[in-house]
């Protein structure tokens, strides 16, 4: 049974009751910070050497093929109908160079240019995620970043990442991948190593050590967000099946003992009948999911009405949120802070995980309220292109002297009108 808190007829602040997953990356960056520098400082042995001490794996070498991989041939048709999906969707996002005059003889160019060498950091450890590679990498391509390189964890068996990666990257066109992990992956791309040359931006998920890894090194190279657990919260009233709202629940609840699964909704009736049916549902990872659903980030938040769980899921802010409700698409169109968001009985976020053609490399731990999920944004900066003749300059030149005098930077009107005298 999920907890449940009762905000019906309240006045409190849903932020300051809300379920939320507890993930401590200051402390693990304290943790990592030696495995980091050591990569800094040391390159290919120390990221070995960390690689034998965290993953069991001793390395001969870091880069490897990925060629060689195979698919079953469904598994294959589901990753290119992926593949196609997600590109159709992230090249609608393609920004175009935009030149603004501002007066006669001058003019304002905003350029879009792409990152020129990106780091895709891919998960190993309870599950593996082809589906990742797709979500980083398709985005990257439509910018048009020219280097792409991708780090994932060996695995014992192998030594190598998972094969279906492996396989993904060489669907994708991508060569230059390393059979590397956890925080010594992530500096490995940051600050390079004899046989990785350092990259501009990481993106992609990980396990707290990796967001750790992430925090330390950004301002070195950038990077795409610190990903906590996945989240999911569910919107629903009195029409939801409560066989989906409970599959929806446990689906996310499988990732991580972190994960969280939270239900907003103004009906009673319909939070006892998904207890029951998340109690029915014979499940595979059933450790896993029972430590989710019963964590402290998991449960039933009852409302009154639409209104207040429209409030309740705006403060929550979740990775992915559904709504499952009359009117769904209608009260989608109203929330301001969600990462993706998943419109009725027949959006599930597992569609979104793998084949809507969205990207699920998305913003957690309420951060969906300033921060956006990846996509072709992610790898482009916008660069302006200032150009103005010598009469443009002339006609605004008192107005820049005048505001130089403002601030007392008089060197900054000198600069202008030394061009005049």
């Amino acid at each position: 049974m999920l907890s449940r808190i009762d905000l019906r007829d309240s006045a409190t602040d849903p932020r300051k009751v809300l379920p939320r997953a507890q993930l401590d990356v200051s402390e693990a960056v304290e943790s990592i910070r030696p495995v980091v520098e050591a990569v800094r400082h040391h390159g290919t042995p120390a990221v070995i050497e960390a690689t034998q001490r965290f993953d069991g794996v001793t390395l001969t070498k870091l880069r490897v093929s990925p060629s060689g991989a195979t698919l079953e041939p469904e598994v294959k048709a589901a990753l290119l109908e992926a593949i196609k999906r997600v590109r159709k969707v992230h090249e609608d996002q393609r920004r175009h160079d935009v030149t603004t005059q501002v007066v006669p003889g001058g003019t304002v160019t905003e350029r879009w240019i792409p990152v020129n060498r990106v780091g895709l950091y891919v998960p190993g450890g309870l599950a593996m995620y082809p589906s990742t590679v797709i979500m980083n990498v398709v985005p990257a391509q439509i910018a048009g970043v020219k280097e792409l390189v991708v780090c994932s964890p060996p695995q014992k068996e192998t030594g190598l990442p998972d094969e279906r990666v492996l396989a993904v990257c060489a669907l994708l066109g991508v060569t230059e991948v390393y059979a590397v992990g956890g925080a010594q992956a992530i500096a490995m791309m940051a600050y390079g190593t004899d046989e990785c040359a350092p990259v501009d931006m990481i993106t992609g998920p990980g396990n707290v050590w990796v967001t750790a890894a992430k925090r330390l090194v950004r301002g070195v190279v950038g990077i795409d967000a610190e990903a906590g657990p996945t989240e999911i919260a569910i919107l629903a009233d009195d029409t939801a099946d409560p066989r989906h709202v409970a599959a929806d629940l446990i689906s996310q609840a499988e990732h991580d003992p972190l994960a969280a699964s939270v239900l907003i909704t103004d009906s009673e009736d319909l939070a006892d009948q998904v207890d029951k049916a998340i109690a029915a549902q014979e499940v595979k990872h059933a450790e896993r999911i029972h430590a989710a659903l019963n964590g402290p980030q998991s449960g039933v938040v009852l409302v009154s009405n639409m209104e207040q769980g429209l409030e309740v899921a705006n403060a929550y802010a979740a990775e992915h949120l559904e709504i499952q409700t009359r009117d769904a698409r209608a009260l989608a169109m109203r929330v301001t802070n969600a990462g993706a968001i998943f419109v009725g009985a027949y959006s599930p976020v597992s569609l979104g995980d793998y084949c809507a053609g969205s990207n699920h490399v998305l913003p957690t731990g309420g951060c969906a309220r300033h921060s956006s999920g990846l996509s072709v944004q992610t790898f482009l900066r916008g660069v302006h292109i200032v150009d103005y003749t010598e009469e443009a300059l002339r006609e605004v030149a008192p107005h820049v002297v005048t505001l130089s005098t403002v601030e007392d930077l008089p060197a900054h009107g000198q600069a202008v009108s030394v061009r005049f005298s």
